[in-house]
């Protein structure tokens, strides 16, 4: 019983902190972008700011490197003008 309350207690504890916005989330993209291109940013350009125009020349610069998926999800996301 009394793990049982601890548990609660640490479940209780943390859910407002897992729903809480992350304040490290990118400001632009979408999920798409996030989800398929979160590994080519570390790869490639990891000492950018998500946010910033050097992302935006790494990604370029290294458009033939980065995956398929990544690229697509460029593709989409600047057919959307950009949403």
């Amino acid at each position: 019983m009394r793990g049982f309350l601890l548990a609660f207690a640490l479940i209780a504890v943390a859910t407002p902190a897992l729903a809480a916005p992350d304040a490290s989330a990118s400001k632009r993209g979408n999920k798409d972008l996030k989800t398929y291109c979160s590994g080519d940013a570390v790869t490639f350009c990891s000492g950018d700011d998500p946010d910033s125009p050097e992302m935006d020349a790494c990604f370029k610069k290294n458009m033939d490197k980065i995956s398929e998926n990544c690229r697509r999800a460029i593709t989409d996301y600047k057919g959307g003008g950009g949403k």
